[in-house]
């Protein structure tokens, strides 16, 4: 996968794309990251990628051109690969694990970091995406850029030490992950659930199935409604809410 991140701040991807799991997947030439200082595509003498809002208003705007040119560069390298283009926005569709998945068939992607009051309008007409890390305004787009990239990256083949470590996480199936555990099997009168330690496969999935409803039915309910239940599963769920009813009576 290549990807290309247009920022004003590029020192500040110096230590997040270099270390841990994204290193690790450029070290194996499973990933291409290039970072795009659009401030060098300024026609203005003073490299000024910003300007004042016509009819008035608070803040500066990014300009058009810069980044248009900078985005023209990009095609002009790499002419043949298939690009998606987002846009980092506070006014975008929210980034869940649906989306990294989508994100992680690509071939190419390009994210725009803003920064200032927001964009030339016409700067949407680049793109393919507009996408809000969440309900809250950033300085900038680059942490939200980081986040995206990696939660992309790591659904990559081959990135992580075990592919099925990302088929099992939180939101990947729809439910919260389970519980987890490793030695020593007692710690302190803490214990290990006893079906772990048995070596019985089938009652190890069915257990970690019916804890992932759990602690998603008392952690993010709101999940559960756009799930689609087996019967096994929705048996599952009736003896969690009976055993977490008693447990509170």
């Amino acid at each position: 996968m290549k990807i290309d991140v247009l920022t004003l701040f590029p020192k500040m991807f110096e230590g997040p794309l270099t270390e841990s799991i994204l290193g690790k997947a450029q070290d194996k030439n499973l990933l291409d990251i290039n970072v795009v200082n659009f401030r060098d595509f300024s026609t203005n003498k003073h490299q000024q990628v910003d300007d004042y809002p016509y009819g008035g208003g608070a803040g500066m705007l990014l300009k058009v051109q810069p980044i248009a040119d900078a985005l023209t560069s990009i095609e002009e390298k790499h002419p043949t690969t298939k690009k998606r283009v987002v846009l980092l926005d506070p006014a975008g569709k929210p980034f869940n694990q649906k989306l990294a998945e989508e994100f992680s068939e690509e071939e190419h992607l390009i994210f725009i970091c803003g920064h200032y009051e927001g964009y030339d309008e016409r700067i949407r007409s680049l793109v393919t995406d507009e996408v809000s890390l969440g309900d809250y305004v950033l300085t900038g787009g680059e942490l939200g850029a980081m986040v995206m990239i990696d939660a992309t990256v790591r659904l990559l083949p081959e990135v992580l030490g075990n592919d099925e470590s990302a088929k099992t996480d939180s939101h990947s199936t729809g439910l919260l992950e389970h519980p987890q555990y490793t030695r020593p099997a007692d710690y302190n009168g803490l214990t290990v659930p006893e079906v772990l330690t048995n070596g019985n496969h089938k009652l190890i999935e069915q257990w970690r199935l019916k804890e992932s409803l759990r602690r998603t039915y008392l952690r993010r309910p709101d999940l559960l409604e756009t799930l689609t239940f087996t019967s096994e599963m929705e048996k599952m769920l009736d003896e969690v809410k009976k055993e977490e009813n008693k447990m509170k009576d």
